[in-house]
């Protein structure tokens, strides 16, 4: 950005800029007739006329002022010692150049003004005037350093002005970035909240179905279990989803749900259970995590669960935790290969993000994920997580 461009004039603004010059040039005139007369000098059709003419002509060149500031500065510098009502004119052009603070074109414009000065004083002939060259030197001098000293200023005082809002322009786009980054990651964060309860609820019902599909040879009461469990789940998974789409809706500063804690492991297993699946739970933990570790272990066993039942259907589960307080959390999930009877024609529908969803919320807890095949044609899902003493942890 060009910080020498001055900022641009409505017609109005040039209006009253250019009356304000012609009052301030109307005392220095009319001092110059007062004095004349009373000295007994004519003023003469040069005062009448010619000075008013001069006047007028470096009025109408300042409308050029900003177009071409070192020409017109230097026009009505020079042409404004011939003519005390252009004097409002001349303060006016030294003023608006000296904006710019560009030295090299101030020092221009006053040499050229003082030295045009000198030339001049034989229109208006005042006895016992000064006669000294120091003296008319240092008035017109004088004269030009007041007005480019105000000039610097106002142009200093642009560029802090035009400084402020740039930066105050720059926070605005630093802040609106912010705000797109946070509501990218609270994007993300409802979408792995969205696919851990979807995909763990809808894998157990996917399940059922395919059991009930699969084997003609269930009774009664095994069919009203399956159905009711179909039902149940189908219900469970419209509750939570109800529940993390509610955040979306909510205002910022709304309470979010309560989020699943380590607590609710041994009901998720329970649930499992329920649902069809064999799972062995065995747990050696010495104490409870803190909040973000539970949680952390809490969608490890969502996920070891859902992609057993997803993959593995009617095989038998092993869920181990182990842990201590200011060592780490162990989180181990294997499944042998399925039973042939348990498959069905159609696979199970897979998103593909689980496990990397997974090891994203693990890598920001501070762990490390690990998943294979094992020789029995089963898999393994092995999860560490740090555990501090004093619960320093980040937020999975």
């Amino acid at each position: 950005m060009n910080m020498d461009v001055a900022p641009r004039l409505e017609w109005w603004q040039q209006a009253w800029r250019l009356a304000a010059a012609v009052a301030v040039g109307v005392l220095p005139w009319l001092t110059t007739g007062v004095v004349l007369h009373q000295h007994g000098v004519g003023t003469g059709s040069w005062w009448f006329i010619g000075d008013p003419l001069v006047a007028l002509g470096c009025l109408t060149a300042l409308l050029w002022r900003r177009r071409f500031p070192l020409a017109v500065t230097l026009t009505v510098a020079i042409a404004s010692t011939a003519s005390a009502l252009a004097t409002g004119a001349l303060l006016m052009a030294l003023v608006s150049i000296s904006t710019r603070r560009r030295p090299v074109e101030i020092g221009i414009v006053v040499l050229a003004f003082v030295a045009a000065s000198q030339f001049a004083v034989g229109l208006y002939p005042v006895p016992n005037s000064p006669g000294s060259l120091w003296l008319r030197l240092a008035f017109p001098a004088l004269t030009a350093g007041i007005a480019v000293a105000a000039g610097m200023a106002i142009g200093a005082r642009r560029v802090e002005v035009r400084s402020l809002r740039d930066r105050a322009e720059s926070a605005e786009r630093e802040q609106a970035a912010r705000a797109a980054q946070a509501r990218a990651l609270e994007r993300n964060r409802i979408a792995r909240e969205m696919h851990d309860v979807l995909a763990h609820r809808i894998s157990l019902v996917a399940m059922q179905a395919g059991v009930l599909d699969h084997r003609g040879n269930l009774t009664a009461e095994e069919n009203r279990v399956l159905v009711r469990g179909i039902a149940d789940g189908s219900h469970q998974a419209l509750e939570e989803l109800r529940d993390v789409l509610g955040v979306l809706r909510s205002d910022p500063g709304d309470p979010e749900p309560p989020q699943p804690s380590f607590d609710s492991i041994p009901a998720l297993v329970d649930d499992a259970r329920a649902s069809g699946l064999d799972v062995t739970f065995t747990s050696t933990m010495t104490g409870t995590p803190s909040e973000a570790v539970g949680r952390t272990c809490y969608r490890v066993v969502q996920e070891g669960l859902t992609n057993a039942a997803k993959h593995a259907p009617g095989a038998p589960v092993h869920l181990t935790l182990e842990g201590t307080a200011g060592d780490t959390v162990r989180v181990a999930v294997h499944n042998a290969a399925g039973p042939r009877d348990h498959r069905t024609g159609a696979p199970p529908p897979a998103s593909g993000f689980g496990l990397l969803g997974l090891t994203e919320r693990v890598t920001l807890a501070g762990g490390s994920l690990a998943h294979h095949p094992t020789p029995d044609r089963g898999y393994v899902l092995t999860v560490r997580i740090p555990w501090p003493k004093h619960g320093n942890e980040k937020r999975a």
